[in-house]
This record gives structure tokens, C-alpha cells and sequence, in this order.
């Protein structure tokens, strides 16, 4: 299986075949000889809308989560964290949420898991984000035998991946600078907790928003502070916002006026 978010260096390394008119066909159910076998033996990054929902699904903290089922490395994603999936220890190194009964958070499952056997390569260009559809031909699949078919766009819409790119499309465009071929320049490792935090650990981000002075320091309506207290998905929105502006100096975030006096008086300014 295929992370949902690839570069031409992963692609260069995998079986994908590109798309015919963006058809093909597949299923996959208990009725196919090989379900399942794409749950083992997995390198799966967990984007941080994956996170999300998964810990949620679980009903756990995101620190429990993180300790119990994920491991961090730094890999081509701009030296900043990247996420895996924790396998168990099986000699098929498979997935903890796999039974045999199948997957047991399959409404919440990972983006990548939803898009499977499609691989989108995608990369944030000029402001928007462009992609491109692949299908990860696996020797043990034989869901391309079956009948059904789809186009990428019916099979994206299928398995509920608008929000899952949408939310993965706010993320890349801070691991990857609008300008194609440049990359953002490398950050502290105060910089890189924050990175983390504001990414994965939803629960800290949310006592750092609410129990400091962040709120207090920037211009922030009414509106935006109850939809991000209530709703987690807009509280992530918000923590991609927060790091474009601390980490990378982009004008997202607008200090208050009282700040910005205050700041120019303590630098000898009027």
C-alpha cells in the first residue's frame, strides 16, 4: 500500500500504471480471495486529518494514540516529522486494526486505505494543488478481476475522500512551499515540537490555543473561537493556519493593533 500523498520519488519507486480515461475496475469484499492481505506488511504514514479521526474512533487521548500506535521519522517531506502507523510484531507485520472479520475502524480508516488501489500524486502548485491518479498494481490483489466499474472520480467520492484531500491539501501547503522546486528553509527544534504538536497532539494544541495568550494577541472574531472549540476539524484547519504563520512567517495570523504599539514602543518606535 501507498501513502495518499506521493512525489515523483515514490512514484519512481513503485508499481503504479497510469490510468486508461481514468477507468478501471475493482472491488474488494470478504468474498475475494485476497482480503485483507493488503492490511500486512505496511509502511503507512498517518497524515494529520488521519489522526484525527482515528484517535476519535478509538476514544482515546492523542497522546495515548500517538504512544500507542504510532512511530515518528523524518523522511523526504521537507526534514519535518512524518507519522507512521505502528504494526504489530506478527511476523506479517500487519495492521492493529485488522481482525478477521476485517478492518474494525473502517469509517475511519486512514486516507491512504480509503484510496487504495489509487494512488494520487499531488503536489501544491501557484496556490492550488495539482494531482494525478495512478493504480497501484499489487501481485497479491485480485480485486481488478472483479466487474465493477469506476471512474477515479466515482471511486474518490465513493469512499469519502473529499474532506480526507481537502484537509491533506491545508498540510501540504505547509510542508511544501507554493513555489515548485522550493522547499521551506530548515526550522528549529522549537519550531519542529510546535510543528508536531499543532499536527498530531490535537489535545495539547487545543490547552496551548485556549489556556495561553494566543487568543488575547490576534485578531480572531468571535465566530472563528466558538467553531474551533467545539469542532476539531476546524481546531486543525486553525493549528495549519497558526504554523504557516509561526513557523514559516506567512501572513495568516493578524496581531492585534494593541500588540503591534506595544512591540514598536518596547523597539523605540512610534
Amino acid at each position: 500500500m501507498t501513502d495518499n500523498i506521493l512525489d515523483k520519488k515514490d512514484l519512481e519507486k513503485s508499481s503504479m500504471e497510469p490510468m486508461v480515461d481514468g477507468k478501471f475496475s475493482f472491488a474488494c469484499h470478504p468474498g475475494v480471495p485476497c482480503f485483507t492481505k493488503c492490511c500486512s506488511d505496511l509502511d503507512l504514514a498517518l497524515a494529520p486529518y488521519d489522526v484525527l479521526r482515528l484517535k476519535n474512533r478509538l476514544g482515546v487521548s492523542s497522546s495515548d494514540f500517538l504512544d500507542r500506535h504510532t512511530t515518528d521519522e523524518v523522511r523526504h517531506n521537507c526534514g519535518l516529522p512524518m507519522l507512521m502507523l505502528k504494526m504489530t510484531k506478527d511476523s506479517k507485520r500487519t495492521c492493529p486494526f485488522l481482525q478477521s472479520e476485517g478492518c474494525t475502524v473502517y469509517e475511519d480508516r486512514p486516507g491512504a486505505c480509503r484510496l487504495y488501489p489509487v494512488a494520487r500524486a499531488a503536489k501544491y502548485v501557484g496556490g492550488i494543488v495539482k494531482e494525478q491518479h495512478f493504480l497501484v498494481k499489487e501481485p497479491h490483489c485480485l480485486g481488478f478481476h472483479e466487474e465493477k466499474e469506476w471512474t477515479d472520480k466515482e471511486w474518490l467520492e465513493n469512499q469519502g475522500l473529499e474532506l480526507y484531500n481537502e484537509m491533506n491539501g491545508l498540510w501540504m501547503a505547509i510542508n511544501q512551499s507554493s513555489k515548485e522546486n522550493n522547499t521551506p528553509p530548515p526550522i528549529t527544534d522549537e519550531k519542529l515540537k510546535m510543528y508536531f504538536m499543532a499536527c498530531y497532539n490535537l489535545d495539547m494544541f487545543r490547552k496551548f490555543v485556549f489556556e495561553s495568550r494566543l487568543l488575547t494577541l490576534f485578531q480572531i472574531d468571535k465566530r472563528t473561537v466558538s467553531r474551533i472549540r467545539t469542532d476539531e476539524t476546524e481546531l486543525l484547519k486553525f493549528a495549519f493556519k497558526w504554523l504557516q504563520f509561526a513557523i514559516f512567517g506567512k501572513k495568516t495570523m493578524k496581531p492585534k493593533k494593541s500588540v503591534i504599539q506595544t512591540k514598536k514602543r518596547a523597539m523605540g518606535r512610534r
